[in-house]
């Protein structure tokens, strides 16, 4: 494993952090400030967008690229670092049309979407002409066991009868937002992983109806994580995505990718609040002294780093078996990622916070934000218990054909 960067990948890691740093941090605090104010989109995203993409700072994610598609065609390798540097500003990835749930959508549609579909959906995506959501959390059941999902969609004559109750539904509040994928149950009575299917709604379809736009832990994401009921939707027949009773698999095959970006984001706001906490802890003091000269606080920095500095790696192993492996065989280290990165996060900011004092608790600061992030990050795509039930369940049964070899590690009693 060869994790260096490329001279490609080292340009366009220079060439983000330019545009980083001349065009998306200096307009943070109006983002910040339009967005509470009711105007999203924000006024200036367009104007950002448009300039990435002439810089070539788009679509960076996506590696499977026809000549015909606006992209780069980065590896999952190549992306991990470029997504950290677009993770420090957590609104940042949109301008460079990288934004989750759209990248997990565009995938998907990219695998699976007949070409009709492409015409109408995909293009307009990756073009960044629209925005969609990805329908599957339910409030009344645990959905990160994809079994449980209760929405019904029926067959009836030449179209799909959808039912149920979608909450957490990021980008279903954006203005751009046109398409909803919905993963609902065609055969409830099938086998497991068989009974799900995936429906491509138009937002505007009848019987599509927002509920709410649901704070996280009291922050209010303009985007949205709506709450959305699904009453007597009908769309066409051709409206399904791939084959019916292929809802579970399409479904595992956008979150290993989705999960390398999240966790490269999470790795990227870890770092600046790491460099936050080491520049305020040099600039006051309490008791005569600088907060940098006390041993809990040089524990807290090298204990950040340690733990910045072993996530990244252990993203990056996994983005590189992705690409040499497949996200099949790379299921352990998908799931290692997605239970350690976001508390990782969590920690960092914690000690920044600390810090900070109760500056680091305000909107003067992004540390808020960021843990907000990172604690949603421990249910999104799965909590964390489903990845460590998962690695348990894999350990055992590597074990089996190896149970008794220990034994001869163990001093035998001597009486």
């Amino acid at each position: 494993m060869d994790f260096a960067f490329s001279p490609r990948v080292e340009t366009l890691r220079r060439q983000l952090r330019d545009f980083m740093d001349q065009h998306v941090v200096p307009r943070h605090a109006q983002w910040q400030a339009e967005a509470r104010a009711g105007q999203f989109p924000v006024s200036f995203m367009a104007d950002l967008q448009a300039l990435a993409r002439s810089e070539g700072l788009w679509n960076l994610f996506l590696p499977a690229l026809s000549d015909d598609e606006p992209g780069t065609r980065l590896s999952n390798l190549e992306y991990a670092p470029l997504a950290e540097v677009m993770g420090r500003i957590p609104w940042a990835s949109e301008v460079f049309n990288c934004n989750a749930p759209d990248t997990g959508n565009i995938e998907l549609l990219h695998l699976f979407a007949s070409p009709a579909q492409r015409r109408c959906w995909l293009d307009p995506l990756l073009a960044g002409e629209m925005r969609s959501a990805f329908a599957m959390s339910e409030p009344d059941v645990p959905s990160s066991d994809a079994s449980n999902i209760q929405t019904l969609i029926r067959r009836e004559g030449e179209h799909y009868v959808l039912n149920g109750r979608k909450w957490f539904i990021t980008n279903a509040t954006h203005p751009h937002c046109r398409l909803l994928i919905v993963m609902g149950k065609t055969d409830p009575d099938g086998e497991a992983h068989r009974q799900q299917s995936m429906i491509l709604v138009p937002l505007g379809t009848p019987g599509v109806q927002v509920l709410r736009n649901i704070p996280v832990l009291n922050h209010v994401a303009p985007e949205g994580h709506a709450e959305i009921l699904l009453r007597d939707v009908r769309v066409p027949l051709d409206h399904l995505l791939g084959q019916e009773g292929e809802g579970f698999m399409m479904a595992q095959a956008r979150l290993g990718p989705g999960r390398v970006h999240h966790c490269m984001r999470a790795i990227g706001m870890a770092e600046l609040a790491l460099q936050l906490l080491l520049e305020r802890c040099q600039e006051r003091k309490l008791f005569g002294r600088h907060l940098a000269q006390y041993a809990n606080i040089g524990d807290w920095i090298g204990e950040s780093r340690i733990d910045i500095e072993q996530a990244r790696l252990l993203v990056l192993k996994t983005a590189w078996m992705l690409d040499a492996v497949g996200a099949k065989t790379a299921r352990k280290e998908i799931a290692m990622i997605k239970a350690a990165i976001p508390r990782m996060l969590c920690r960092v900011v914690d000690r920044a916070m600390q810090v900070f004092g109760a500056m680091g608790l305000s909107p003067d600061s992004p540390l808020a934000d960021f843990y907000t992030l990172g604690r949603a990050l421990r249910f999104a795509d799965g909590p964390d218990e489903v990845h460590l039930r998962s690695l348990a369940h894999w350990e055992l049964a590597a074990s089996a054909e190896r149970r008794g070899h220990t034994a001869a590690y163990l001093t035998p009693f001597l009486g």
